[in-house]
């Protein structure tokens, strides 16, 4: 049985995906959007597939 997360998301931060294998994906989350967009340009010269999401405000992201 695999084992349930226990994530949730918070309000007013900046997200994004990283592409593992086929069905695996890591959300990844960071306060201040120079930090996330520093750690989604270090990923993507690492040659992994990202997905920047956006900011989240409580029911969908939101992209700045």
């Amino acid at each position: 049985m695999a084992r349930k997360k226990h994530f949730s998301k918070a309000i007013g931060k900046y997200f994004f995906n990283i592409k593992m294998s086929y069905s695996n994906f890591i959300m990844i989350s960071r306060r201040t959007k120079t930090a996330v967009m520093h750690a989604y340009s270090k990923y993507l010269n690492q040659r992994e597939e990202v997905a920047l999401l956006g900011k989240w405000d409580e029911k969908k992201f939101v992209k700045r």
